[in-house]
């Protein structure tokens, strides 16, 4: 943050030129008597005015407020290629996304925190991405369901989004979504994934598993 004389108006201002966000574990590791300043800086995916002199303000990396009585310790859940995610207990399942996730937002320097367990349609975990055009507040809910997700849930989710000031929603589920429920999300910062997604995402980052929704219907029948 810099305050200087506007040329054009004469008044003092105070603007944002350079901005960056770091993990200080990555930080610890830059050896900063030998890096180029300037190539450091854009590895770390830093933000800043291009050219410094004119004093061209620049958006701020966002610093998001990740306080949350809700926030809980988060477990490591244990799985491979033949376990039923629609069958799974409905807590592993939420520790299973948050994992997903984390590593998902993890790439730009994000972090997902899982929150309490409730089963009310609230949270069940929180993103904090810091990226400064779509990150900010994230909540995610997670729907361990066998049949198809109805509309009330994505309008729950829109709620809670306008509710924790978040930035975006996402629904996760084993099943899938009503023509409806996509209708509803259009134009809305919410994103919906459905079964197929889910396990799209957990090979994008090295896991397999398995939704086998008649499956899980008769084991929780027995």
């Amino acid at each position: 943050m810099v305050t200087a004389i506007n040329k054009s108006t004469g008044k003092e201002e105070t603007k944002c030129i350079v901005s960056i966000y770091v993990k200080k574990s990555i930080f610890n590791e830059i050896n900063l008597e030998k890096v180029d300043p300037k190539l450091c800086f854009r590895g770390l995916k830093g933000v800043g005015s291009s050219t410094l002199f004119d004093l061209a303000a620049v958006q701020p990396i966002m610093i998001v407020n990740k306080e949350d009585k809700r926030i809980v310790e988060s477990k490591t859940v244990y799985y491979d290629e033949a376990t039923n995610l629609a069958a799974m207990n409905w807590e592993d399942f939420e520790h299973l996304i948050r994992e997903l996730f984390e590593k998902e937002f993890l790439q730009n320097g994000g972090e997902v925190k899982v929150t309490q367990a409730s089963r009310d349609g609230g949270v069940d975990a929180i993103a904090f991405d810091p990226d400064p055009i779509r990150g900010g507040k994230i909540v995610i809910q997670a729907k361990r369901y066998t049949n198809t997700v109805g509309v009330s849930a994505v309008r729950d989710l829109y709620g809670t989004v306008m509710n924790e000031g978040a930035t975006k929603g996402i629904l996760v589920t084993t099943s899938d979504y009503g023509s409806d429920s996509y209708e509803f999300a259009k134009g809305k910062p919410l994103t919906l994934l459905n079964g197929a997604n889910l396990l799209f995402l957990l090979e994008k980052h090295g896991h397999s598993a398995k939704i086998d929704i008649v499956e899980a219907r008769q084991s929780m029948k027995n």
